[in-house]
């Protein structure tokens, strides 16, 4: 299991980032909320980052965030490829 974190825009969406999760190679990012076995309580903050409670646990727990615009481009994918 690989435990990947990036802040995307929802699907269909160019507003504010949602921390998406990802735990296999090759599976499409995912948000947060769909794994709610990982997930945590979104803070109670007006216009908050959504997900960053979940985000603050994860990386706690060794999971590795990944720039976003190296997941959008798909250079990161490629690059694990090649290695």
């Amino acid at each position: 299991m690989i435990k990947q974190m990036c802040w995307l825009s929802l699907r269909g969406t160019e507003g504010n980032k949602v921390l998406h999760l990802r735990v296999q190679l090759g599976q499409p990012w995912q948000p947060y909320t769909a794994f709610p076995q990982y997930a945590a309580p979104d803070y109670p903050i007006a216009n908050g980052s959504k997900g960053y409670a979940t985000f603050h646990k994860l990386r706690c727990a060794g999971w590795t965030l990944l720039p976003s615009g190296q997941v959008e481009q798909g250079s990161w994918e490629q690059q694990r490829k090649s290695a």
